[in-house]
């Protein structure tokens, strides 16, 4: 684009260099300067430490107004903590202005910079303005909450020479920062911060559910103090209405605080303010354990945290303590992983690695009489629920030797397999949820405890059919699969239940449904795989089916794909990654290892799911 035309400027995405010389002037917008090791060229690209800090160097005195902006441009992907190096390429008060953490703007590519012609006869007024410009990825609000974005992306950066020192400055911007997505990747990363469920409990114990909240920080720029404040401002917008925090109204750091560092104990003091000075030990613990859930996806090796108000100590929690305060995925741990087999009973299977033995489940659904399609198993791995073959009835039965399955819990009047049941999913208050895709009455749907009339679950704002439902261990969110026309995409929306005064029954909403996977072109089958994590099978617009781990919000969580594997119609994960991914391929039930390949267990099997 502007690299193609006279006057214009681009830098190399993710470029950041520095040069240095006796005497010699330190070139603006191509010169960043790491705090360690020798001065050298740095390819943000190529960075390993990710210890290394780059900062941007100041614009010198005679630096053109391309210079100026392709400076301020390579200052805004620096680890300068305040953008104070950025600050000084504007004006003063444009600087004084200037907001940075009102958002990032991220583009497929570095930004493109076009000087605009200036009037004929008036070339040397002491103004110009360049247009910046790209395709936009996504965008990080204020919040530091993710959302996959689309479209074009163009702002404009005006200048100024001041008439004494002739030096240009740029007086007028955008908020925020913008940045290509290579950059972007280098700075920042993404971290989970937890609240609690507001109106859910795990497993049906009266224990608390942890819910993360994903998160963008700047990786070199103290992201442990980061993450604390992040964590006392409160929840995204997404969250708000379902979660809650233990932190009281107005907590923040204690004054003069700047950095959180952990001792050679590994243990973290976080000294609050005076609105933390009267909680109770309960309170406190729950805020402990937010931090803790929070700070150790940052440092595994964090052992305890300690609350300080003033002069006083608040509470300490160390980290084997943190799940008795609340829970973080399933409240048990998973035994087994279940499929329909050949005779389309339900089966099940050590989840343990090098398990390839299967059981039919003890209780009618295990005993063939009724003939599977699909299942769900609750998270106590106590009872199941079964979709017949042809799509038409669910049935609920518990895992017990002996126990009958009785009527039909729920019937489709489909005319097609295809337009009737979706398989269903438990969610983490024992309730059943289940799509009915009959063209002339879709519905979600939710049965309390598995049982009883169905409630069916409003989806403002839901465009498509609904053809897989997966339920979040946290219960506040649910994964959808949606087709309109040829397409299917997952959308990620939040669980809202209101019990109102003399009803007896709750109305249970799906709100702000969101798309997670906007590259993907078809969406064939998707697993919860995290806290805030999923594994997703899909098609991409070149036709190449793909497994791949996506974020609750859209964006790509760090580490390996999944190894590839074709043919996938359904795919089963569990919030313990220590456990295999398992699916239904063209070979049958497979399994996959961390760090492995895909292993064939069974031959004949289909509809693999962990509880869930």
């Amino acid at each position: 684009m502007g690299a193609d035309r006279e006057g214009g400027t681009r830098r190399r995405p993710g470029r950041a260099v520095a040069y240095v010389a006796c005497g010699a002037v330190l070139l603006a917008g191509c010169a960043s300067m790491p705090d360690s090791g020798d001065l050298s060229g740095v390819d943000s690209t190529q960075i390993q430490d990710t210890q290394v800090r780059v900062f941007a160097v100041p614009p010198p005195e005679d630096a053109t107004p391309t210079q100026l902006v392709q400076g301020f441009l390579e200052a805004l992907t620096s680890d300068d903590p305040n953008y104070e190096t950025a600050s000084q390429y504007l004006t003063k008060g444009a600087a004084k202005a200037w907001q940075p953490r009102t958002g990032t703007t991220v583009l497929a590519d570095s930004p493109d910079a076009f000087e605009l012609p200036r009037p004929r006869g008036r070339e040397d007024t002491g103004e110009t303005s360049f247009t910046l410009s790209g395709i936009k990825v996504a965008t990080v609000d204020e919040q530091q909450s993710y959302a996959p974005a689309d479209g074009g992306y163009e702002a404009l950066l005006h200048l100024a020479q001041d008439p004494k020192t002739k030096q240009w400055r740029i007086d007028e911007l955008p908020p925020g920062v913008v940045l290509g997505q290579g950059d972007f990747e280098r700075n920042y990363t993404s971290v989970n911060k937890y609240y609690f469920a507001s109106n859910s409990v795990a497993g049906g114990s009266r224990q608390t559910a942890a819910v993360a909240d994903p998160v963008f920080v700047r990786e070199r720029v103290d992201p442990m103090t980061q993450m604390v404040r992040s964590v006392l401002k409160g929840p995204t917008t997404l969250l708000r209405h379902v979660v809650r925090t233990s932190f009281p109204t107005g907590t923040a750091l204690a004054k003069g605080t700047t950095t959180l560092t952990p001792d050679e104990q590994n243990k973290l003091t976080v000294p609050l303010n005076d609105k933390a000075a009267r909680v109770g030990l309960n309170r406190c613990t729950e805020m402990a354990a937010q931090l803790l859930f929070t700070l150790r996806s940052l440092s595994p090796s964090l052992e305890e945290v300690v609350l300080e108000s003033g002069d006083r100590q608040l509470c300490s929690l160390a980290s084997g303590r943190a799940g008795s305060t609340a829970t973080r995925g399933s409240t048990d741990d998973v035994e087994y992983v279940y499929f329909v087999d050949d005779e389309h009973r339900l089966v099940r299977m050590k989840a343990e690695e090098g398990a390839r033995t299967p059981e039919a489940v003890p209780g009618a659904l295990g005993e063939g009489q009724t003939q599977l399609r699909s299942a769900a198993v609750s998270r106590d791995e106590e009872m199941a629920a079964g979709v017949g073959r042809d799509g038409k009835q669910l049935y609920v039965g518990s895992l017990v030797s002996g126990g009958s399955l009785g009527e039909p819990v729920l019937r489709s009047a489909g005319k097609t397999e295809k337009d009737r049941l979706t398989a269903p999913s438990w969610d983490a208050q024992h309730d059943l949820w289940i799509a009915d895709r009959n063209p002339d009455d879709p519905r979600l749907l939710l049965l309390e405890n598995g049982a009883g009339d169905p409630l069916e679950v409003k989806t403002p704002g839901l465009d498509g059919r609904i053809e897989s439902v997966r339920v979040a261990a946290d219960g506040v969110r649910i994964a959808l699969v949606v087709s309109q026309g040829e397409q299917s995409s997952l959308l990620i929306g939040r669980i809202e239940r209101e019990t109102k005064p003399g009803e007896d029954r709750p109305t249970v909403s799906v709100m702000e449904l969101r798309s997670a996977t906007p590259q993907l072109e078809e969406v064939t089958t998707v697993s919860w795989a995290g806290d805030s994590r999923l594994v997703v099978v899909g098609r991409e617009q070149d036709g190449v089916q793909t497994v791949r781990y996506v974020q609750v919000d859209g964006s790509t969580p760090e580490g390996p794909a999944p190894a590839a594997l074709t043919g996938v119609k359904e795919i089963a994960a569990t919030e313990d990654d220590r456990l295999a991914l398992v699916a239904y391929s063209e070979d049958g039930i497979v399994r996959l290892q961390a760090g492995g390949q895909w292993q064939k267990v069974v031959t004949d099997g289909t509809a693999p799911v962990y509880p869930g």
